[in-house]
């Protein structure tokens, strides 16, 4: 299937609060607790304003997953962008049940580390993820990712806090790009 990534946008609310609503039942055990204030137009619509100024700042970089007809199956975020000695970021990202188990996710993981490490110019894309989430160490392990530890009680997910596997990526060797 193909895949491409791009910036969310402000015009992306409505689509995005339908998949979020589609979705609830399917992300719940992977997702923080959401106030239903979220899952409406005006509550992504907020959190897209956000994403732009996040976006502007060079904290974050929300993006929409779609199929070759603009289709959004999903969401992938390049967070907690650090510059400095460290420049690096966290990645966080989510597909639609329907476009689950079809390459979807690692094609979305494999551009965003093309943007991290190029048009970012990062050295270092971590990942946090519940232990058991088979599929995305998958992806993870696809894309070089290491797994480097393990932080007890990390984030509240589901509604408990839970513990999260570290998992990072480095950039490619100067050449290599």
């Amino acid at each position: 299937m193909p895949v491409r990534l791009r910036p969310a946008v402000l015009d992306d609310a409505e689509a995005l609060a339908a998949l979020a609503r589609s979705q609830r039942e399917h992300l719940a055990p992977w997702e923080p607790e959401r106030p239903a204030h979220w899952f409406t137009e005006a509550g992504q619509r907020e959190a897209l304003e956000q994403a732009d100024r996040d976006r502007a700042a060079d904290r974050s970089y929300a993006l929409v997953i779609t199929d070759d007809t603009g289709h959004l199956l999903g969401r992938l975020t390049l967070a907690s962008v650090v510059r400095g000695a460290g420049q690096f970021c966290s990645i966080g990202y989510w597909v639609a049940l329907e476009a689950t188990g079809r390459g979807v996710a690692t094609a979305a993981v494999g551009q965003a580390l093309q943007i991290a490490f190029g048009e970012l110019g990062l050295h270092r894309v971590q990942a946090e993820i519940l232990p058991h989430n088979h599929a995305s160490r998958r992806v993870l392990e696809h894309h070089g990712f290491q797994r480097y530890g393990l932080a007890p009680q990390y984030l509240q997910i589901a509604g408990r806090w839970q513990d999260h596997e570290l998992w990072q990526v480095l950039a490619p060797a100067e050449g290599q790009r």
